[in-house]
């Protein structure tokens, strides 16, 4: 069960009964009573730069295990399946083949690629997991090229992409240091 900001748009916007992280995970234990929960925070809550949700810490009455020390794509390699909100680890677990269940309305939900526990009766049509990759990575949106500041194809970035992380190695460690104060002076803020 991954955390989200409970603050962020996509939970205003895309949860419907559920917009909390410990009723996420209160729901997950009904619903799973004898499953293995592992809860997994948002990377900014736990790292102190974003504020954590409403009676987060409670989340830990309701799963088995907590875990921050874990990159996403590992944790998903050892579950058997995901339940969101609207996270995008929801995405990252369908490319990975996972079971999903959907407790909001994520842009994934209603193809019939996930469980949905939120009618979605916008969605009048099944996509392939294939089908919703093309449309979200390929089709919809417009990718920029951050050299020449034109438009670029997918591919383009791609290469732009790989070419970056090559260069760069690691980001710019002032870079880091100035965004995390920035972000613990917003999450400071009564």
């Amino acid at each position: 069960v991954p955390g989200q900001v409970e603050s962020d748009a996509s939970l205003r916007l895309g949860a419907r009964s559920l917009r909390t992280n410990l009723a996420l995970v209160r729901a997950v234990r009904e619903a799973n009573p004898d499953a293995c929960l592992v809860y997994k925070p948002h990377p900014d809550v736990a790292a102190g730069l974003r504020a954590r949700g409403k009676d987060e810490q409670q989340v830990r009455d309701w799963c088995d295990e907590v875990v921050t020390d874990v990159a996403m794509g590992a944790l998903l390699e050892q579950v058997d399946e995901v339940h969101v909100l609207t996270s995008l680890a929801g995405f990252e677990a369908l490319l990975r083949g996972k079971l999903v269940v959907c407790y909001g309305l994520p842009f994934y939900a209603g193809w019939g690629l996930t469980q949905d526990v939120e009618p979605v009766p916008r969605r009048r049509r099944r996509l392939s997991v294939n089908e919703l990759v093309a449309g979200t990575l390929i089709a919809y949106p417009t990718y920029v090229s951050r050299r020449t500041g034109r438009y670029i194809s997918p591919e383009q970035a791609l290469d732009e992409l790989l070419a970056w992380r090559e260069a760069a190695g690691r980001p710019n460690r002032a870079w880091q240091q100035l965004r995390r104060a920035v972000l613990r002076l917003t999450v400071a803020r009564p």
